[in-house]
């Protein structure tokens, strides 16, 4: 399954191959740097869902729907303290590394 669906990151950028690389170069280094946060149990879990929230913002512009999905759900259950929060962050986490695995090898 490709982590990026390319006719929503075409539509995004008008078909711009140049563009749709530098957002995706873009998205891999803010995702790399947001997850260091989201991972971080000692900070607090509104703060942690606002991260979610930024993610699931920053894959929905690129396609990116598996992370779009898992921060939703990060993002909801860090926000209702739920226990299931820590499983969702790691899901959320690992389909990050999924996407930025997928447009570092220039899929």
């Amino acid at each position: 399954m490709a982590e990026i669906d390319r006719d929503a990151l075409d539509a995004q950028t008008g078909g711009d191959s140049d563009l749709a690389r530098e957002v995706l170069v873009l998205f891999a280094g803010e995702c790399n740097r947001l997850v260091q946060g989201l991972t971080d149990a000692a900070l607090p879990a509104l703060r942690r869902a606002e991260i979610a929230h930024t993610l699931r913002g920053s894959a929905a512009g690129i396609g990116a729907g598996r992370v779009q999905a898992r921060a939703g759900t990060a993002e909801a259950c860090l926000r209702a303290g739920s226990p299931e929060a820590g499983e969702a962050v790691a899901a959320l986490a690992e389909a990050v590394a999924a996407a930025v695995a997928e447009i570092e090898a220039g899929a």
